[in-house]
């Protein structure tokens, strides 16, 4: 039986060493994203990586291909992650980046640039930090539409392909702080859509934020790019109003979800009709065997993995 708590390393929220929050007044770009070299085409569905940056490389995900045809194995990266934080002096939501997320940020070139040029999307995931501060208990629109800005700045000024939302660890209600209220999500990604029309919102199917998806005859929905199940082992549909084409109700973590696992998700995503598979958790070792147990469902190959 699979457990439905996630494992995710909370060194991801928690990290202890001192850390910059980016100043957003006009920004220029670090390095606008890199025209992507056409990818070999494969046929399936979209496959995401997220990798935990505390302690992996973004670049393990462009090391796997498919045996047959060349094409990438994974098609986005998820860079996990930035936080949502609160100042407590000012009340009010901040985008918070720990050491590590700052250090890949500030290395776009070597880190990001490579995986675009590859044809590999990269999303940045943001989420909670245990200070009350949350994607569901914005105060007012005008809250909202600040940190929307702060996202799409960061998208800007570094080249990025969109935001990830994983609404995990606000603790809402601390350090005075408000519990979810009904508009707060709606504003805050009815703004960001606006900011990034072409870009990347994906949804983390999880916590307050996920199921407050409309107010005030306004539905979000069809503003998310993709939706997916957040417990490793599991087969379960976001329920969000958007095509099965837009959803992953598979999620695996690589190295802890099995092998035969990984492979009946896979299986079931092409046989239902889904166009999203999500993993977790790729680190820098030679996964091929257990990445090649859902490539094989999902395109007809085994995956190659280049050092």
């Amino acid at each position: 039986m699979f457990t439905l708590v996630r494992s995710r390393a909370r060194t991801a929220v928690l990290a202890l060493s001192a850390v910059a929050a980016l100043a957003f007044g006009t920004t220029a770009a670090t390095g606008a994203a890199a025209a992507p070299a056409p990818a070999p085409a494969k046929q399936g569905p979209t496959s995401v990586a997220y990798v935990e940056v505390n302690n992996n490389s973004m670049l393990n995900v462009g090391k796997y291909t498919l045996a047959n045809g060349g094409g990438n194995a994974f098609d986005v990266a998820v860079i996990f992650a930035a936080n949502i934080n609160y100042d407590t002096g000012k009340k009010k939501a901040y985008l918070h980046f720990n050491e590590n997320v700052q250090r890949v940020l500030d290395n776009a070139a070597t880190q990001i640039r490579p995986l675009q040029r590859q044809g590999i999307k990269v999303v940045l995931s943001v989420l909670g930090n245990h200070q009350g501060a949350g994607f569901a208990n914005f105060p007012s629109q005008q809250a909202a539409s600040a940190f929307a800005k702060q996202l799409s700045d960061t998208v800007t000024k570094y080249g990025l392909d969109g935001i990830d939302f994983d609404d995990e660890y606000a603790e809402y209600g601390k350090n005075g702080t408000g519990q979810p209220n009904a508009g707060s999500f709606v504003h805050l990604v009815t703004a960001l859509r606006a900011n990034m029309p072409d870009k990347i919102i994906s949804l983390y199917n999880i916590g307050p934020a996920a199921s407050r998806l409309s107010y005030g005859g306004v539905d979000i929905s069809s503003k998310f790019d993709y939706a997916w199940n957040p417990y490793y082992g599991t087969w379960q549909v976001p329920r969000i109003a958007l095509p099965k084409s837009k959803l992953s109700p598979a999620a695996v973590e690589i190295g802890r979800t099995s092998q035969s696992t990984a492979a009946d998700l896979a299986r079931r995503t092409v046989s239902e009709g889904y166009g999203v598979y999500l993993t977790y958790n790729l680190d820098g070792t030679d996964r091929s065997a257990d990445v090649s147990a859902f490539t094989r469902e999902l395109y007809g190959s085994d995956a190659v993995y280049t050092p």
